[in-house]
């Protein structure tokens, strides 16, 4: 039997880093974002369904994430359509993952994890955290997107302190080497509890 984790965090809180370092210790990763990718891609299994719904969206052969926001912003009520098309499809992307995986302790990366309900599909939680000053910090520092844009995602996920309150395990992300030992401590944690692993 697979022990699924699902590991979540808000935008700028080191979600993929610490994915990264689970990965190091053995364990398989499913990036929910890298399946939606591979979806809207070339030859990608939602692209058909897109362009039947929103023929706008596809772009020689991709969907256009930026045609999708903006079908989006002329028409809240489109983002449900594309979640009924998009979300089986993750789904099946998902469980195609664990089926194969070898690991013993798998960790499917879920920016929205809490919002969506997910957490009842996985055997533990973990947030992953860091003060707000330094969330902000690190996402500016990318050059990707204004201030606006980026109080804008913050307002679509749940408060950091409500994540941390629901989930099993929270790491903390200030400096690589304590979320490393962090990780370490929660793999041992779950092994201590699961006789198989």
């Amino acid at each position: 039997m697979t022990f699924l984790i699902g590991l979540t965090g808000s935008i700028g809180m080191g979600k993929s880093t610490t994915a990264k370092l689970f990965a190091q210790q053995g364990c398989e990763v499913w990036d929910a974002d890298a399946a939606v990718h591979r979806l809207y891609a070339k030859g990608g299994a939602a692209v058909a369904p897109v362009a039947e719904a929103f023929p706008e969206a596809v772009v020689d052969g991709v969907v256009s994430r930026d045609a999708l926001k903006a079908i989006i912003g002329r028409d809240p009520s489109a983002l449900r359509r594309i979640e009924e098309i998009v979300h089986p499809l993750v789904a099946n992307d998902r469980a195609r993952f664990i089926a194969a995986a070898k690991s013993d302790i798998i960790v499917l990366d879920i920016p929205l994890l809490f919002e969506t309900g997910g957490e009842a599909r996985v055997d533990a939680t973990v947030c992953v955290s860091v003060d707000a000053q330094t969330q902000k910090a690190r996402v500016m520092a990318r050059g990707t997107m204004t201030e606006e844009q980026f109080r804008a995602i913050l307002s679509k996920q749940m408060p950091d302190a409500d994540k941390r309150a629901r989930a099993d395990y929270v790491i903390v992300t200030d400096t690589p080497e304590h979320a490393a030992k962090q990780v370490r401590d929660v793999l041992a944690d779950i092994r201590k509890r699961i006789p198989h692993a």
